[in-house]
């Protein structure tokens, strides 16, 4: 490990990782050292990731696989195994919007579909990946959330609720293997970001006035490296601060 490849000899799991926040931190984990398993249901993002991360000198696995796809999730936890016997690093960051309105319009079809890829897919990544991180030395576990998971909005009831779900999942679960891991487990809440699905959210807002996806990538390289010690707590992009982790109520 040295100060220009922090992640050196790591793995690295990242979903979410065809555009925004997922491809910034496979591209700038695959620099710091790391091999990226970047997993996306697009086939063409992956490739385009995987030749900017060759470009950086880095190297990657393409997952081309769909987050509820929850077979695939297990199967995928054996064959990190079978290859590698460990996981140094999970990112948690595939996620949809859903629709932005009033909850009562929300279609039954839709209210699954959001709680099935922000949360559930999740809990089956935790359930497949987390003997695999307790086989690292350090393993370390990040997953995005959004300050819509500990704010009321009025017509953002179900993108919040899931976030607020993911968020009080991963701090219980961050909570149970405190003690009896060197696993360590952070929520992030990276703000409002110039990505595809900020776009969706607020189409009337000028994306130039909000932080590139980019810009997180020091802080998150920092909470997956070995050092890193803290624990079942949210990192504040925004404010630049580790959080204690307050559930709602």
């Amino acid at each position: 490990m040295s100060e220009q490849q922090p992640l050196k000899g790591r793995l690295a799991l990242v979903t979410g990782a065809s555009r925004g926040i997922g491809f910034e931190t496979a591209k700038a984990f695959a620099k710091a050292g790391a091999h990226v398993i970047a997993l996306a249901r697009t086939q063409g993002g992956l490739e385009e990731l995987d030749d900017e991360i060759k470009v950086l000198g880095g190297s990657a696995t393409l997952v081309p696989l769909d987050l509820t796809d929850f077979d695939a999730l297990d199967r995928l936890g054996g064959t990190i195994f079978e290859r590698w016997g460990k996981l140094d690093i999970l990112v948690g960051n595939g996620a949809i919007l859903g629709p932005i309105g009033p909850l009562n319009h929300v279609e039954p079809k839709m209210f699954d579909k959001v709680m099935a890829v922000n949360v559930t897919a999740n809990y089956r990544l935790i359930r497949s990946m987390d003997p695999l991180l307790r086989a690292s030395d350090a393993g370390r576990a990040i997953f995005i959330s959004s300050g819509a998971g500990t704010s009321i909005h009025a017509y953002w009831g179900l993108y919040g609720a899931s976030k607020a779900a993911l968020n009080l999942m991963v701090a219980d679960w961050a909570e149970e293997i405190r003690n009896i891991t060197k696993v360590r487990v952070m929520l992030v809440n990276p703000g409002r970001t110039r990505t595809k699905m900020r776009a969706e959210a607020a189409p009337g807002e000028d994306p130039m006035t909000l932080p590139a996806p980019d810009e997180i990538q020091p802080y998150l390289i920092r909470m997956a490296s070995p050092d890193w010690d803290e624990t079942g707590k949210i990192f504040d992009f925004p404010q630049k601060k580790v959080l204690a982790f307050r559930p709602p109520g």
